[in-house]
């Protein structure tokens, strides 16, 4: 029997003005591996979308007094993901974010204790847990069909292709900065799953997004979308899961039922998502990418809404949000599921300016050893700035 709860969990300003700040997206943590530090991108404004010259400042903030130091900038970020900064697996101070140099985009990575920094000839999307490679993808195409996901200031090179063969997904290695092309566009409209060819496949624009590597960096998932038309199918786009091995091989469709959303790896083959199967309505689920059996149910009626799902360290609690309701409050909860017990951990209100593309979504992340949250908000006073929750109490109940 599913349970659904409230719990009150102390809350604290983790960043402080002058300038704005906020980390990202859900799908990785701004803690160091000691968690003396927490990665942040300072801005001078926040309500309107990033041009080519406007800078986003990056810091490293004292996780328990606030103060910060600033450790580079850059000019490739957006509101929804910034400039994908994170800390590099394998290294105690190095931490890893996008930015462009004139007419591309480029990875840097910068020691937070020693300034120093290297370039990588192109901009990362995810990094393998060995610290070792990368996924990138073409940021300028978001920017043109998603713009609050791409950066601007290059132009898509292949923009009149609905499908290139010679952009999509790419390898990266963080070491040399070589770099090889593991799944075009163009090959990604050709590998069908059980459902055959979708709707708008052959005439749609198609993209690439969400890239992330399972828990092992043996495999990767990431969102293959392409546009249709609203009128018919109720959205701008339809999406598929893909799943391959870090250097292309065997890709997968996970699964083509038209709709999903976001996502997150509990292991190395099971990952829940939101998402919605022979046109029920959408749930969250379990999935496993190796087998053609129907995904699990997660949670039944106890979620209403999409969400940034993400995992506990120790994989026995989710960590979710929502939208803004009617009232323009977000709510955030952790879900266990073997109890099926849904604690309601903060509600922050937040509603989403006429520009949706500057909504400052809470994007909830992890601390390493699972005892906090650390969200992006504005609920005090209009000002985005990071915020740190102790769940500790509640994920070591019971």
């Amino acid at each position: 029997m599913s349970t659904h709860e409230t719990a009150d969990v102390p809350v604290r300003r983790a960043t402080n003005g002058p300038g704005f700040h906020f980390f990202g997206y859900y799908d990785k943590t701004p803690w160091n591996p000691d968690g003396r530090l927490l990665l942040a991108l300072e801005t001078g404004f926040m309500d309107r979308r990033p041009g080519p010259e406007d800078v986003a400042r990056v810091c490293a903030v004292n996780a328990a007094t606030g103060q910060q130091r600033i450790v580079g900038e850059t000019r490739a970020w957006n509101w929804q993901q910034g400039a994908m900064l994170q800390w590099l697996p394998g290294s105690r101070s190095e931490a890893i974010f996008n930015d462009r140099e004139g007419d591309r985009f480029v990875a840097r990575i910068v020691d937070v204790e020693t300034g120093a920094t290297r370039t990588l000839p192109m901009p990362v999307y995810a990094v393998s847990p060995n610290g070792r490679e990368a996924v990138s993808l073409s940021f300028s195409r978001l920017f043109d069909v998603r713009p609050g996901y791409g950066y601007a200031g290059v132009a898509d090179r292949w923009g009149d292709d609905n499908a290139p063969g010679n952009d999509g997904l790419w390898r990266l290695d963080l070491a040399t900065g070589d770099f090889r092309l593991i799944l075009s566009l163009r090959d990604a409209v050709q590998l069908l799953g059980p459902a055959g060819s979708l709707p708008g496949m052959d005439t749609g624009k198609h993209r690439f997004n969400h890239a992330q590597y399972n828990t092992d960096g043996s495999r990767f998932g990431v969102l293959h979308r392409w546009s249709v038309d609203p009128a018919a199918h109720g959205a701008q786009w339809l999406t598929r899961l893909l799943s391959l091995a870090p250097d292309g091989a065997e890709p997968r469709v996970v699964t083509d039922h038209r709709f999903f959303s976001h996502y997150d790896w509990r292991d190395e083959r099971r990952l829940i998502a939101w998402a919605r199967r022979d046109g029920v309505v959408d749930r969250y689920y379990l999935f496993d990418e190796r087998a053609e059996a129907a995904p699990e149910v997660l949670g039944e009626g106890l979620f209403a809404t999409d969400g940034h799902c993400s995992y506990s360290p120790d994989g026995r609690w989710v960590l979710t949000d929502t939208y803004p309701g009617r009232e323009g409050y977000r709510t955030l909860f952790l879900f266990d599921p073997a109890a099926e017990r849904r604690v309601d951990i903060g509600r922050f209100h937040g509603p989403n300016p006429a520009d949706a593309e500057c909504r400052c979504d809470l994007h909830p992340r992890w601390s390493r050893d699972g005892r906090h949250v650390c969200i992006d908000s504005i609920h005090e006073g209009g000002e985005r700035q990071m915020y740190v929750l102790d769940v500790s109490g509640v994920v070591s109940a019971g």
